[in-house]
């Protein structure tokens, strides 16, 4: 093995091994929402009937895996580190596309030290700052570029297909998305064989689909829609509600509040309701709120890329017009209508955001990289400067998150170490907005709570696993029968967000009548001072005085 074949395998296997190891071990990892946790303990069966092994939505495949894993070794965080396994792989394939890219340009010094910037003003975050849905974008993407690059290969057109494969299991519509992004790049590196091979992956995708469609239960198609439904609600804000009966405004506060799982308050003809389509409300009130944020976030998060996007848009001016020059300016006409339609139709977090924008740039490059060498970097000396003065900006900025992160990790690690002193003794765990507790917590680490757990808030609370653990935990699949039984049940442990009190009591009081009592709710103990995290009450039944 010469020089220059070891030089390739330490930048495509060993650095991008190296950089992930000192970032975890230098910055830390934690989780950007609560979605992560909640799916480990669905996995454990901490918060259902038994370990679930079947989720749905996503983890088509690994969730059956990962749950026998959890079962037979509880103690390691195998939904971490197998999440964190395959950004590697992204990583490995994103740098053997740009090592490739690089070698004609730059000595293998060179590549090592622009790969290392690129994963220092990129690709950092995704480590640092970590949520599920990173994995299938980049994956997808990065699989597709790879084969693209590399069509003369039936290996790496393997390798491709294999990682887009396993992008679609983690979540389909996500990794449509990511190869979708990087078609631009794929074709540009591919040509015609290049345009074939992504065709033929997103073909694969779509009968995919179709399969998941045909195959889908009832409960699973319910799941789907109503959880459609609510992120149309609470997460995007694109409808107004109207709630015109009792019914449904307490339905209204209950899908606020996350509460979903009593069916005959919250199901699809509800929000048919309470909340049609309301253009006027969309384009009056939310739309201008959301696109204000979409900018501001956009250059804040990723400034490093639109820089460079930058560059590369002033040397394209500069320069001689090329051969399909018009489609380049296509695709950037197309891709900021994505975004503007991903960010305000819909939300653009971070863990959406810089894939997309990453795997886009990267596109640019590839075509960036084809021009004629006198049209490659206009004004070196500026260029220089602002690379050293946004590696400073970013490097605070990164830093700055660190912090943040941890001491948020440290509040609420106390915290859950406070909730199971506080909770000794109990038989069962009934919570209301404890996820906001699993925010920024490692994923290298296992969190034990008290279990069996029942949820009474967040999206999990309309998965089809909830109402048989209510049946395990109550003797009934009822959700307002299920808070009466374990009311009057001794060994119950309630730990719930103070605000989410006051409509539990509006609930048991729309629920009461002459023979059935009303819940009454009585702060027992502040396991913390923080106002944002529940706390530990009393629960009981009231006494109904009889004539």
């Amino acid at each position: 093995m010469n020089t220059a074949t070891l030089g390739g395998y330490f930048r495509v296997m060993l650095l991008p091994l190296l950089l992930l190891l000192l970032s975890i071990g230098g910055l830390g990892a934690y989780y950007e929402t609560n979605d992560d946790l909640i799916i480990t303990q669905l996995l454990r069966g901490s918060t259902a009937a038994a370990p679930v092994t079947h989720l749905y939505l996503y983890f088509h495949g690994f969730a059956s895996g990962l749950a026998a894993l959890y079962a037979q070794f509880p103690a390691i965080p195998w939904y971490g580190l197998s999440l964190y396994a395959l950004l590697y792989v992204a990583l490995v394939l994103l740098f053997a596309v740009l090592n490739r890219l690089l070698a004609g340009w730059l000595t293998g010094g060179q590549i090592t030290l622009a790969l290392t910037l690129f994963f220092g003003l990129v690709f950092i975050e995704n480590s640092l700052w970590f949520n599920y849905m990173r994995v299938p974008l980049l994956l997808a993407g990065a699989g597709g570029l790879f084969a693209a690059q590399r069509t003369d290969r039936g290996w790496a057109i393997v390798v491709g297909l294999v990682a887009f494969g396993a992008a679609w299991l983690i979540r389909p519509s996500a990794a449509v998305l990511g190869l979708l992004v990087a078609v631009p790049g794929g074709l540009w590196l591919g040509q015609r064989r290049g345009a074939y091979l992504l065709a033929s992956a997103l073909l694969l995708a779509g009968v995919g689909g179709f399969f998941l469609t045909v195959t889908r239960s009832p409960e699973a198609t319910r799941f789907r829609v109503l959880d459609v439904l609510k992120s149309n609600l609470n997460d995007f804000q694109l409808y107004q509600p109207q709630p015109k009966t009792t019914s449904d405004t307490l339905g209204v506060q209950a899908v606020s509040h996350w509460i979903l799982s009593d069916s005959t308050l919250v199901n699809e003809a509800f929000f048919q309701r309470t909340a049609p389509p309301n253009a006027d409300f969309f384009l009056r009130e939310s739309a201008p709120v959301k696109l204000a944020t979409l900018g501001r976030l956009v250059v804040r998060d990723y400034f490093p890329l639109l820089l460079l996007n930058a560059l590369i848009f002033v040397s394209l001016m500069r320069s001689s017009p090329t051969r399909g020059r018009l489609f380049f300016w296509l695709t950037q006409v197309a891709f900021s209508l994505l975004i503007l339609g991903i960010g305000v139709g819909l939300k653009l977090p971070p863990r959406l955001g810089l894939p997309l924008f990453t795997l886009f740039t990267l596109g640019n490059v590839i075509y960036w990289l084809r021009l004629p060498p006198p049209a490659r970097v206009p004004f070196p000396r500026l260029v220089v400067s602002l690379l050293i003065l946004t590696t400073g900006i970013y490097s605070y900025k990164t830093l700055h998150r660190k912090q943040l992160l941890a001491a948020e990790r440290s509040r609420h690690e106390s915290y859950l170490t406070a909730l199971n002193r506080a909770t000794v003794g109990g038989q069962i765990l009934v919570t209301a907005n404890l996820e906001v507790a699993y925010k920024s917590l490692s994923p290298f680490n296992v969190y034990v709570l008290p279990q069996p757990q029942l949820p009474l808030t967040g999206w999990a609370t309309l998965h089809p696993s909830l109402p048989t653990l209510r049946q395990q935990l109550a003797a009934t699949r009822d959700f307002s029968a299920s808070l009466y039984r374990l009311a009057e049940r001794p060994g119950v442990r309630w730990v719930l967000a103070p605000e989410v009190v006051p409509f539990l009591q509006r609930y048991a009081q729309y629920h009461r009548s002459a023979d059935k009592a009303g819940i009454s709710f009585t702060l027992l103990n502040r396991i913390t001072p923080d106002s944002t995290l529940p706390q530990l009450y009393e629960v009981r039944l009231e006494i109904i005085e009889k004539p």
